[in-house]
């Protein structure tokens, strides 16, 4: 699930995360795409997905610090919907609440990261348009790995 550091507070503070407006997940659409891959790479896909749906989250709240923020949940089926039936899409709807129970792993960008990242968001939505240069530039902050950290340190994040 995309997020921003705003959105680790409140999840601190409430003990759930709010739905997002979008999530990525091993969808059997995004299966067939990727044949070959075995889950891990699958889950590769989704993950790096949801690192550009915490850029777009960070484009449209300029106030927020300039960090990728990813949340890893496992939730029941019952609380997801296909998105996009798109051939290769990892698009979900998360229907529910995710409590805090359900967060495997978060991921935050380090410090380092902030000013491709920073750039990055600026300009997203130019570079899932076909941007060439846009897309460069989205390319240097995913070359910033996520740092990991497990659920029981979210008050080091917030």
């Amino acid at each position: 699930m995309p997020a921003t550091l705003a959105a680790l507070a409140r999840l601190k503070e409430r003990g759930e995360l709010e739905p997002p407006a979008e999530a990525h997940a091993v969808t059997p659409t995004l299966r067939e795409w990727y044949a070959e891959g075995d889950d891990e790479e699958l889950e590769y896909v989704a993950f790096t997905r949801a690192a550009q749906g915490a850029l777009r989250l960070l484009r449209h709240d300029p106030g927020a610090p300039r960090r990728r923020v990813v949340v890893s949940v496992d939730v029941p089926a019952a609380v997801l919907r296909r998105g996009d039936m798109e051939l290769g899409s990892s698009l979900v709807d998360v229907t529910a609440a995710v409590p805090l129970a359900a967060v495997a792993s978060i991921h935050v960008d380090g410090a380092a990261a902030e000013g491709d990242v920073a750039a990055a968001a600026d300009v997203v939505d130019e570079a899932a348009a076909g941007d060439p240069d846009a897309q460069f530039t989205v390319d240097g902050a995913e070359d910033h790995e996520l740092e990991w950290y497990d659920p029981s340190e979210l008050g080091q994040l917030t």
